[in-house]
């Protein structure tokens, strides 16, 4: 691990996921994302939706598709970057504030 890039230092173990998930914006609305990992203080979601720094949102994961039966992760979660990925696209590194369900 190379703690000279400020990516490196998560102190929380990452998990792949690349789960269906719904953002819901401060102002109610909802958009589509996708969940690229998630660990116990964070997620990474790509999106359409364009939050501002340290907007609070509310996040709910669907299950992996090994697990159909298990409920979606639902959470509010603040905005800690946002990097544009071309085409529309996103890329939003959001810190879990709480755990909803």
């Amino acid at each position: 691990m190379n703690f000279s890039d400020p990516l490196d230092r998560r102190l929380d173990r990452r998990i792949p996921l690349g789960c269906a998930a719904t953002l819901r914006s401060p102002q109610g609305e909802r958009w589509e994302a996708q969940c690229l990992d998630l660990s116990v203080g964070g997620m990474t979601l790509v999106t359409a939706y364009v939050p501002g720094e340290g907007e609070v949102v509310e996040v709910e994961v669907q299950p992996p598709a090994e697990r159909p039966t298990a409920p979606p992760l639902r959470v509010t979660a603040r905005v800690k970057r946002c990097h544009d990925r071309g085409g529309g696209h996103y890329e939003l590194g959001l810190e879990t504030v709480r755990v909803i369900a």
